[in-house]
């Protein structure tokens, strides 16, 4: 979470279990949504990095600010674009999941492109530290070829269209939340908009948990017949 270390932490501490839970209970009541179920356990990850950033920024040796950065920009730019359609992917008939693929290896080539540079450029990722947020900064290939702004869009296209076109009613629901999220980060927070955006929907991943703890709770009770 954006506001502080210890803001941080309580996120990872409450997501880390409550998403091992609900990825333990889908695969009893509905294998198919595990992968979207994990969402919170990986939000949970995400945040445990940033806590750590805020702990390392307040140390003596930078290059750990560095680390645990890179740590945190892998969920960003690598997991989301990557996992959020792969999980939906699961939740499609067959005619519509070619879709989810192209969705899938779109985001990781756009994932890819903006964060293996990081590793090969000194720079090119900058985290800095505000009053009650981080910025992280980066410089990016393709601002060469489009605007930050269309490079954003692009990105969001990846982790949010896959789940508002689902033919899933859970996944639509939550794709609308994480776009209430995208809302709230544009109009009050752009000054660090990845660490809230990031921070936003791990917050709104806790409906994941409560849907599928109530997908349970409606499943009849299996009947099998005597011999």
């Amino acid at each position: 979470m954006c506001f502080s270390a210890e803001a941080s932490f309580t996120a990872a501490a409450l997501l880390i279990p409550l998403g091992g839970l609900a990825v333990v209970r889908a695969a009893k009541v509905a294998p198919k949504y595990a992968p979207l179920c994990a969402l919170p356990l990986l939000f949970g990850l995400q945040q445990a990095m940033e806590g750590m950033v805020w702990v390392a920024g307040g140390g003596p040796d930078a290059a750990w600010v560095e680390r645990f950065s890179l740590a945190y920009m892998f969920f960003s730019w690598i997991a989301w674009p990557v996992w959020v359609p792969v999980s939906v992917y699961f939740l499609e008939p067959p005619r519509r999941r070619p879709l989810y693929i192209a969705f899938a290896v779109g985001g990781a080539m756009l994932g890819g492109v903006q964060y293996i540079p990081y590793f090969t450029h000194e720079g090119w990722l900058t985290t800095t530290f505000l009053a009650n947020a981080i910025s992280y900064g980066d410089t990016q290939l393709l601002d060469a070829l489009m605007t930050r702004e269309a490079t954003y869009l692009l990105y969001l296209v990846f982790i949010i269209m896959p789940l508002i076109v689902s033919s899933d009613r859970a996944a639509r629901v939550f794709g609308a939340l994480v776009t209430l999220v995208l809302a709230i980060t544009y109009f009050f927070f752009s000054y660090a908009y990845i660490s809230v955006f990031c921070m936003g929907g791990a917050i709104m991943s806790s409906y994941l948990v409560w849907m599928i703890f109530r997908k349970g709770a409606d499943t009849p009770p299996r009947v099998v017949a005597p011999a």
